[in-house]
């Protein structure tokens, strides 16, 4: 019982120090934007102090005594600033930044289990800046516990311990309700837990307060016990006032009553749940058209109807949940002005970042894998994109060069932008490279999916010597690899002098998906919609052949089809009228040719794990509820499949025999 207290105290430390740490990231950025003395400045100082003073207070309670080190060192540093006994300059924002990224890893170490990196580099930048201010806001021994100012009248200092209940908790009484309450009557001086012998957990808050019994009388109804300290401490600095224009948000506005935590593995369950839920309204549906010839049609009537109230009920249901674990992709790009501010000041490059609509949401899981990526290629649009102040003038541009971040949602698909105003991408260096390191090169112009496949190429890159921020050759194929593992796809459009443009596309969510269901001869097919662009019905007379690659008129233009049959060597019967799924985009365009479309199903996708019966272009598998295991197909693994084997013929029946076995 205890270990479980336990643990459930940590998710909420965990959860609390990423809200204050979010609120730290968003204020640094302002205060970065303006490092002059200002009311602005103030705000954003004021803001900080309440997120590290908070900070250290939740990680003395677990006892992660570098987390609570270094947040007191830099709400010490803060204090003289809002104090004006420390000026705060661009190094000083810099100290702030690197001391605030440090302490999430000190707390993410704690949370994996992981060594925990060192401080001290941190607080010997702050002592240097700080001097002698911080000096007299420190102890003597210079420990981790909080600075005191002398107080301003008489005091005293009170021990109050707080043992939770499930009593208490049912009636919304918990450590934090606590925390507040005492802080309410006087200033928390330290706080720690404390197990008991009979294994229960216990708080216990040194108080400071002014000489009031009346209201530590109080506190005594409020299920605590409270005993007097008869040596006095010294008081630590006032509380500040709360301020509503804090753009970091105090610690009660983020705990509102409106906001509930939920563990993204509960939500998890909760989405397996209603999988299971659509397979068995599958089933069920399944089972009535099975029925409906002898029933009478009076009564048939009403059981479509209870059946069609269902189906929207659950849809709704689906659509909520994934509604609950959509998150603004503003998460991703909340540290890249961070990477931008120091990759170009160590490159001596003057670079803007843009960011646009990042309210746009996507699952919590996909933002957590998609953070790398981004990174990645914001890091890659500085190191390789913008070119020096001098070289831009030459070239008559600004001398500051321009990163955009964007996102956007349709249907079911997000697409993050990664753009810039550099020097492009050179197809023909790229190719020369690519040669000289042993790569398969296309004669001729390279396009722009060619270009990327040989960027992407592991172990490429366009610079002759690695440096921080790349040329290792690994960064891209990374990036690629995890966005096709999401069932996303990755395209780039670059000009040579004016800029490179990424585009990554992913699903809103993995877990369920409306798919159209294509048939194959005897084999059924379903193919995630939001992969495809189009769907095609082709007469067999309008197919030409060219180079042994079949081809149909589309737009103007030729679309080159590839048949399923053929891919996964699947016998079909001749038709005079197949369907085509368009997939893909630009000269990567392509059309997977079915016999028939069956409709349109709301799919559970399933994904293939054990990588001895993986096969490319298959991206998992579903139930449609009458009993048959339908193959997912992966749109973009198809895609690029084809661009690989272009020439030679496609042969995958030993794949597909597997799987049918």
């Amino acid at each position: 019982m205890a270990d479980e207290f336990v643990d459930g105290f940590l998710a909420d430390y965990f959860a609390e120090c990423e809200e204050h740490l979010t609120a730290a990231w968003t204020t640094l950025l302002a205060l970065d934007a303006s490092p002059d003395r200002s009311p602005e400045q103030r705000q954003s100082v004021d803001a900080l102090f309440r997120n590290f003073h908070s900070l250290k207070g939740l990680s003395a309670m677990v006892e992660l005594r570098p987390a609570e080190q270094l947040a007191h060192e830099i709400e010490s540093f803060l204090r003289a600033v809002r104090d004006g006994e420390v000026a705060l300059t661009t190094d000083g924002v810099t100290v702030l930044i690197d001391g605030t990224q440090r302490l999430e890893h000190v707390i993410n170490a704690r949370r994996i289990g992981g060594p925990v990196s060192p401080i001290s580099d941190i607080t010997a930048r702050l002592e240097s800046l700080h001097g002698s201010a911080r000096a007299a806001a420190s102890r003597p021994g210079g420990d981790a516990t909080p600075a005191r100012a002398p107080a301003a009248g008489p005091s005293q200092t009170w021990t109050c311990t707080f043992a939770p209940t499930r009593e208490l908790l049912a009636h919304g009484v918990g450590v934090d309700w606590m925390r507040k309450r005492l802080s309410e009557v006087g200033t928390i001086v330290e706080a720690a837990p404390l197990v008991r012998p009979d294994g229960s957990i216990a708080f216990v808050f040194t108080l400071r307060t002014p000489t009031d019994v009346d209201a530590i009388a109080a506190l005594e109804r409020d299920a605590v016990t409270v005993q007097p300290i008869e040596a006095p401490l010294p008081d630590m600095a006032p509380r500040l006032p709360p301020d509503d224009g804090d753009p970091g948000g105090s610690q009660a506005s983020l705990t509102g009553s409106h906001v509930v935590r939920v563990d993204l593995t509960r939500l998890d369950e909760l989405m397996r749940t209603v999988g299971d839920l659509v397979i068995s309204r599958a089933r069920l549906f399944d089972s009535l058209s099975r029925i409906e010839p002898f029933a009478p049609p009076i009564e048939w009537r009403l059981v479509q109807e209870n059946a069609l109230t269902i189906d929207r009920q659950l849809r709704t249901l689906r659509e909520g949940l994934m509604r609950v674990r959509l998150v603004p992709v503003g998460e991703i790009f909340r540290r890249m002005p961070f990477v931008v501010r120091d990759l170009a000041r160590e490159t001596r490059k003057k670079v803007t970042l843009l960011k646009q609509a990042q309210t746009t949401e996507i699952d919590k899981y996909l933002i957590e894998r998609m953070m790398d990526p981004v990174l990645h290629l914001v890091r890659n649009a500085v190191s390789h994109g913008i070119e020096p102040p001098d070289e831009r003038i030459t070239r008559g541009k600004r001398p500051e060069g321009t990163i955009t971040l964007t996102a956007s949602a349709a249907g079911e698909l997000v697409t993050i932008e990664i753009a810039d105003d550099g020097r492009g991408v050179d197809g023909a260096e790229v190719a020369e490279r690519a040669r000289h390191a042993g790569l398969d090169v296309p004669a001729g112009p390279l396009d722009s999916h060619a270009l990327l496949a040989l960027l992407c190429a592991p172990g490429f890159s366009t610079k002759e010597a690695a440096d921080r921020a790349s040329g290792r050759g690994v960064g891209m194929a990374v990036v690629k690899e995890t966005v096709e593992r999401l069932s996303g796809t990755l395209a780039m459009a670059s000009e040579p002098g004016r800029g490179t443009r990424f585009t990554v596309q992913l699903p809103l969510t993995l877990a369920i998906a409306d798919a159209l269901i294509g048939r194959v001869g005897a084999e059924a097919f379903a193919m995630p919609q939001s992969a495809v662009r189009e769907v095609l019905g082709v007469d067999a007379a309008d197919v030409r052949q060219i180079e042994g690659h079949e081809i149909v008129p589309f737009r103007d233009a030729a679309l080159p089809i590839l048949r399923l049959s053929r891919l996964f060597g699947i016998a079909a019967d001749p038709r005079d009228r197949f369907h085509v799924f368009v997939v893909g985009a630009g000269a990567a365009m392509l059309g997977l040719a079915v016999d028939r479309i069956e409709g349109q199903r709301e799919i559970v996708v399933r994904a293939i794990a054990d990588p001895l019966i993986r096969v490319d272009g298959i991206a998992g598998a579903t139930d449609l509820g009458d009993g048959r295991v339908v193959l997912i197909l992966d749109a973009a693994s198809i895609v690029r499949l084809n661009s690989e084997r272009q020439g030679r013929t496609l042969e995958a029946a030993s794949g597909w025999g597997r799987l049918r076995a």
